[in-house]
């Protein structure tokens, strides 16, 4: 009898070693969920629009969709999702476009028709390199950050290294650790996260007003994390948390409160 238990604690051992593993190698499959496409795909949308391009330091090219509206107020630097490219993340430019505002929407690299290695320093110094671009023909003031979901861990970090007028975040998580726990609790994601994309950390370098929006029910990033994510904003910082008691995690935009309170902020 005790050998038996034995060989299924070792057995148990080995299957958990394997799939920790097997986590550690394909984890940018779960985190990043990419989409390619061709360099010379057309993008269908109405609103007019123009590609920007840039080469990275390391060797990467990058791509992203610069939404445009007569006399604009300035522009939104809006980072993205984990799933598809701005074949559809290109929709939701023109909501914010009606604001009065352009839209500069960046794809990671590997997603549509951006290319490079997936690492995280390079993937937050690709963020920081967008607004620098912004920053040679606008004034910070001039510039809302806007991150969605993992795009919340582009925006922080790019927020919290310069001075945008606003800093809007989307179903933001504190770290990338709280959405990997809350989707399977018994993994060591300390030891093998290599995106733990530490929101947590930038945030207390912020210094532009903060909104965070969440939907209480989300199943993807506890509403938790956001609360943390909130709580250590700099006191100094004008900060507000609108939450959504029925809200999910990618259905925000139909409640009126969620767009009422944007349509405030980019007024």
């Amino acid at each position: 009898m005790l050998a038996f238990w034995g060989f299924t604690l070792l057995a148990f051992l080995l299957l958990y070693a394997v799939v920790c593993l097997v986590y550690w190698f394909l984890q940018d499959r779960f985190v990043f969920v990419r989409f390619r496409l061709p360099l010379g795909y057309r993008f269908p949308f109405a609103q007019p629009w123009e590609e920007r391009w840039l080469d990275t330091p390391d060797g990467a090219r990058l791509h992203a969709l610069h939404f445009t509206v007569p006399q604009p107020k300035g522009t939104i630097l809006y980072f993205h999702g984990n799933t598809g490219s701005l074949r559809r993340w290109g929709k939701l430019a023109p909501p914010l476009t009606r604001q009065g505002w352009n839209v500069l929407m960046p794809d990671y690299r590997g997603f549509g028709k951006s290319r490079g290695r997936l690492e995280e320093k390079a993937l937050l110094a690709d963020a920081r390199q967008w607004y620098d671009h912004l920053k040679q023909s606008l004034p910070e003031d001039r510039i809302v950050i806007y991150g969605r979901s993992l795009g919340s861990g582009f925006a922080v970090p790019t927020a919290a290294a310069g001075r945008p007028k606003a800093l809007i975040l989307e179903s933001p998580f504190a770290n990338l650790y709280d959405p990997a726990r809350h989707q399977f609790l018994l993994l060591p994601y300390r030891l093998l996260l290599r995106f733990p994309f530490r929101n947590d950390k930038a945030i207390l370098r912020v210094k532009c007003p903060v909104t965070i929006f969440h939907g209480k029910r989300d199943p993807v990033v506890p509403y938790a994390s956001a609360l943390r994510l909130y709580s250590l904003i700099p006191p100094e910082v004008r900060r507000e948390l609108v939450t959504l008691p029925r809200g999910f995690h990618s259905d925000l935009a139909r409640y009126a409160r969620y767009r009422n309170k944007l349509a405030a902020i980019l007024r």
